[in-house]
């Protein structure tokens, strides 16, 4: 299985709902929660080509995108192929 991370904040909608379609499908991911380090944002917003928005994932450190990218993986039956290629 590959690795999964996931940038968000406490208390958004966008990221609780990436984090329980993840835990609904069993797929374990690291958390990296800006709450309490908005240093990270810049870090973030880095890596992520500029983008701002949260959640932020990443495969392998690769940006798969947000949630809406996130869902429609799983919702094409793609997000199970993804994390075993």
């Amino acid at each position: 299985m590959k690795k999964i991370d996931l940038y968000s904040i406490q208390t958004q909608g966008f990221c609780d709902s990436a984090k329980r379609l993840l835990h609904d499908e069993d797929i374990s991911n690291f958390e990296i929660d800006m709450s309490s380090a908005p240093m990270l944002r810049s870090e973030m917003k880095r890596e992520a080509n500029g983008m701002r928005t949260l959640p932020k994932i990443y495969v392998n450190a690769a940006h798969l995108g947000g949630f809406a990218e996130l869902y429609a993986m799983q919702q094409f039956c793609k997000l199970e192929k993804l994390l075993k290629d």
